[in-house]
């Protein structure tokens, strides 16, 4: 099976040469997304929770467009910018993830894109019918 590029103007769109997410088999792998909002195209002002809640808009936005949703999602990564502030990223993030968390790894990164406070990518499953 051919790979499928997943685009939406749900969230941000990519601002180099990558994409918001590919899909091959029944597979969705998303970019890492960060807190921009999509219809402004700048970083959202807020601490690490706001950014968090963003970060995960943005990426239920990429999972809708391939025909699947965040209780598919098999596995995340996290970067985040300061360890100290796992608690708080993590608060939000449980959120999205109440019920059958995916695995997930999360590493502290000396910088990420345009000096955002956290970045999280997803690995999903498209259930065919």
């Amino acid at each position: 099976m051919k790979k499928q590029i997943i685009k939406t103007t749900k969230a941000p769109g990519a601002i180099g040469p990558y994409s918001q997410g590919v899909v091959h088999n029944t597979l969705l792998f998303t970019a890492g997304q960060i807190a921009i909002n999509p219809e402004t195209g700048l970083v959202i002002e807020g601490d690490v929770k706001a950014q968090t809640h963003r970060v995960m808009q943005n990426l239920k936005a990429i999972l809708e467009a391939a025909s699947t949703s965040i209780d598919n999602v098999v596995k995340t990564t996290v970067f985040i910018k300061d360890m100290n502030e796992f608690a708080a990223m993590n608060e939000v993030y449980g959120e999205y993830f109440k019920e059958n968390p995916p695995a997930r790894s999360t590493v502290e990164v000396a910088r990420l894109p345009k000096d955002v406070r956290v970045e999280i990518e997803a690995i999903a499953v498209i259930e065919k019918s």
